[in-house]
């Protein structure tokens, strides 16, 4: 199909340099459970769009190469004043163009999705969302548990995985 990342993951830019933990699962956690145990591959900003490339085209053509769209749910993303620009063109892919399927983990309680942008209040009523429990973090690195096992479901199949 022409696409070499099984998922783009977008997530909120932390722009204080504070470390937080959705960094550590944006950087750690996923890409060893999904890249190493499961066999898929992440494209993850700030890992794999490079220095002194054009972000925005860079942003853009990853994400055409990508089969699903990972958005982390956070309150820091949904109190965003203006959503991240990987974020509108995810949702555009997603919606008007109706190419690539999302994958929503709600990485905190949101509670209600009153706050949130319409488009991903959409995409939440068409299908929900995966959420990250505080009993996850004590062993989350185990590929095993509800949590890893819904994310699965909704990846493409992989053909690398043993």
């Amino acid at each position: 199909d022409g696409k070499i990342y099984d998922a783009y993951v977008i997530y909120p830019k932390n722009h204080t340099n504070e470390a937080n933990f959705v960094e550590y699962f944006v950087y750690q956690i996923m890409p060893d459970i999904l890249e190493n145990k499961c066999g898929y591959k992440l494209c993850i900003y700030g890992r794999d769009i490079y220095p002194g490339e054009d972000t925005a085209s860079a942003i853009e053509k990853r994400m055409q190469k990508s089969r699903r769209l990972i958005i982390l749910l956070t309150h820091q993303l949904i109190n965003c004043k203006e959503p991240a620009y990987d974020q509108h063109i995810a949702l555009y892919n997603a919606l008007i163009q109706n190419d690539t399927k999302v994958i929503l983990l709600e990485m905190e309680t949101i509670g209600t999705y009153e706050k949130l942008q319409e488009s991903l209040r959409f995409i939440i009523k068409q299908q929900g969302t995966i959420k990250w429990k505080e009993q996850h973090t004590v062993h989350p690195q185990s590929s095993n548990s509800r949590f890893w096992k819904q994310v699965r479901y909704h990846m493409p199949l992989t053909l690398r995985s043993s």
